[in-house]
C-alpha cells in the first residue's frame, strides 16, 4: 500500500491508501476523488487523468513513454516537467507519500 495525496485544483486534499499494483488513476477512481475523470478507463487514449506531480517526486517516477508524452499534448495546460497521466503510474511501496495536484479542468 502507498499513501497518496490528491489535491483538487481548489486546494482540497484527499489522502488515501492505494493498493500496490493499481494505478494512481485507479486509486482516485476507487476513492471517488473529484478531478480525475479517466474517460478511457486507463488505456492511455485520452488526457483526462492528467495531474501535476509535486516537484519533489518528478525525478523519483519512471520516465514518460512516447504514448504518454503524445497524450499530454492534449491535456489542459501541461507542464513539461510535472505533468503526468495517472493511468501510467503504477502504485508500489516506492510511491508512498506521492503528492499530485489536479489541473483546473480535464479535456
Amino acid at each position: 500500500m502507498a499513501k497518496i495525496t490528491y489535491i483538487e485544483h481548489n486546494g482540497t486534499k484527499h489522502e488515501v491508501e492505494v493498493a500496490n499494483g493499481l494505478t494512481v488513476m485507479e486509486g482516485a477512481r476507487d476513492n471517488n476523488i473529484p478531478g480525475i475523470e479517466a474517460d478511457c478507463g486507463g488505456a492511455c487514449a485520452c488526457s483526462t487523468c492528467h495531474v501535476y506531480v509535486d516537484p519533489a517526486w518528478v525525478e523519483k517516477l519512471p520516465a514518460k513513454d512516447d504514448m504518454e508524452e503524445d497524450m499530454l499534448d492534449f491535456a489542459f495546460e501541461p507542464d513539461p516537467e510535472r505533468s503526468r497521466l495517472t493511468c501510467q503510474l503504477k502504485v508500489s511501496d516506492a510511491l508512498d507519500g506521492l503528492v499530485v495536484q489536479m489541473p483546473e479542468k480535464q479535456i
